[in-house]
C-alpha cells in the first residue's frame, strides 16, 4: 500500500512538472502544437518504464540503460528537423520522467531537482534573453571572397552579423548560401513614433454609421 501511494505521489509530481513545462513555458513561447503530445508521451512513457523497472529489480538497470540509449538515439536522429530549443525541451521532459520515476529517490529530492530543471529552462529560454539575436539562411547573388566585404553586405541586409557558416558556393550561378547569426538593430525613434501613431489611429477609428431607415 505504501509503495502504491509513493508511486502515485511521484506520478502526480511528474505530471505537474511536465504540464508546467509544456503548457506554461514551451507552448506560450513557441506555439508548436504538434510537439506538445510528443513531450507528454515521452515523459509519461519514460516514467512508466522507470517505475516498472524499479519495482522489478534484478536486471532492470541493464534494460533501463538500453531503453535510454534507444530514446536518446531517436531524439538525436530527429534533431535535424527541430530547433535546438525544442531538442532541449525533449531532454528536460526525458530527465523529468527519469527523476520522478525512480522509486528509490525520495519525493522531496525529486521535487527539488524537478524545480531546478524548470527554473533553469524558464530562464534559459526566456524571450528577453538575447531578444534581438536571430539566425537565418541567406542566399546572396554574388560570391564574396573577402570577409570584410561579406560582413558589410550582411550588416547592410540583416544587422550586426555575429557569425556565419557557408553552406554552398556556386561560381556558375554566382551565388552563395550562408547560415547567418545576427543581431537586429534597435528600432529608431521615428519607427517607434510611427508605430504609436498607427496604434492610436486604429483605436480612434470610428465604425461607419448605418444609413437611417425611412418609413
Amino acid at each position: 500500500m505504501d509503495s502504491t501511494l509513493t508511486l502515485c505521489a511521484h506520478l502526480g509530481l511528474d505530471l505537474a512538472a511536465v504540464a508546467l513545462l509544456t503548457f506554461g513555458v514551451f507552448y506560450p513561447r513557441h506555439r508548436r502544437r504538434e510537439l506538445v503530445p510528443a513531450y507528454l508521451a515521452l515523459n509519461v512513457a519514460l516514467f512508466a518504464i522507470v517505475a516498472g523497472l524499479g519495482t522489478v529489480g534484478g536486471d532492470g538497470g541493464l534494460a533501463l540503460g538500453f531503453g535510454l540509449f534507444g530514446v536518446l538515439s531517436i531524439v538525436r536522429l530527429r534533431s535535424d528537423a527541430l530547433q535546438h530549443q525544442e531538442v532541449a525541451y525533449y531532454f528536460i521532459t526525458l530527465v523529468l520522467g527519469l527523476l520522478c520515476g525512480l522509486p528509490a529517490l525520495g519525493l522531496p529530492v525529486a521535487a527539488l531537482l524537478a524545480g531546478v530543471l524548470l527554473v533553469v529552462m524558464y530562464g534559459a529560454d526566456h524571450p528577453r534573453l538575447f531578444a534581438r539575436d536571430r539566425r537565418t539562411v541567406v542566399t546572396l547573388d554574388s560570391v564574396h571572397r573577402e570577409e570584410e566585404s561579406l560582413r558589410a553586405e550582411l550588416a547592410r541586409r540583416l544587422g550586426e552579423p555575429l557569425g556565419w557558416t557557408v553552406r554552398e558556393v556556386d561560381y556558375v550561378r554566382d551565388l552563395m548560401v550562408l547560415e547567418v547569426r545576427f543581431r537586429q538593430p534597435e528600432p529608431s525613434v521615428t519607427s517607434r513614433e510611427l508605430t504609436v501613431r498607427r496604434r492610436t489611429t486604429r483605436s480612434r477609428t470610428i465604425a461607419p454609421s448605418h444609413p437611417k431607415e425611412t418609413v
